[in-house]
């Protein structure tokens, strides 16, 4: 099977992850290191397929600084209600699996959303389907409906929080949309 060639700005990415990923897992960025992570990273994305990282070209800086000190304060909180929740509940603490749909279809921020609730304590992405961009969490200290909405609701925060940072600007726009009021239900 042939593959479609793909620019090398497209793939630019892609391969700058892989020798990030190469120096981290050697724990070693030195640049004879790097080099042969580079060659390594070039090899990989031309003989298997990889899907290109398809990047908005934009970054807001001014979003990614309070979205990194809520992500601190949240994992913060997390860890000790997770600490709390063995220590005081042990086994009797009761969880489930929740569907969230989200707004993008962009892998690229399925993945940052799944990443960033992954990294919060007492949630874990069990799941994606990426026909319909929903991930299917685990998340501990469900009790009622009011739980389970809660955990969507903060999941849909989480991507609407990654959208402003480096979303679309088709996606941005439809955020903007969503939020307007009498704009309840517009599609998206």
């Amino acid at each position: 099977m042939s593959r479609k060639p793909i620019s090398f700005r497209t793939e630019l990415p892609l391969l700058i992850w892989l020798v990030i990923v190469w120096g981290a897992l050697w724990r070693d960025f030195s640049p004879g290191n790097l080099l042969f992570g580079a060659l390594i990273a070039v090899l990989v994305a031309k003989f298997f397929y990889l899907p290109p990282v398809e990047l908005s070209g934009r970054f807001n800086i001014l979003r990614a600084i309070p979205f990194a000190l809520m992500f601190l304060a949240k994992v913060v909180a997390a860890s000790f209600l997770v600490l709390y929740l063995a220590v005081a509940k042990g086994p009797k603490v009761r969880s489930a699996v929740v569907a969230v749909p989200l707004r993008s279809h962009s892998d690229l921020m399925v993945t940052a959303t799944g990443h960033v609730i992954s990294l919060i304590p007492g949630s874990l992405v069990v799941e994606v389907d990426r026909s319909t961009s929903t991930l299917y969490l685990h998340a501990l200290n469900i009790y009622e409906e009011a739980d389970i909405d809660k955990i969507r609701q903060e999941t849909q925060d989480i991507e609407a929080g990654l959208i402003r940072i480096m979303g679309t600007r088709e996606e941005v726009e439809a955020l903007k949309a969503e939020q307007r009021p009498g704009m309840e239900g517009a599609a998206l």
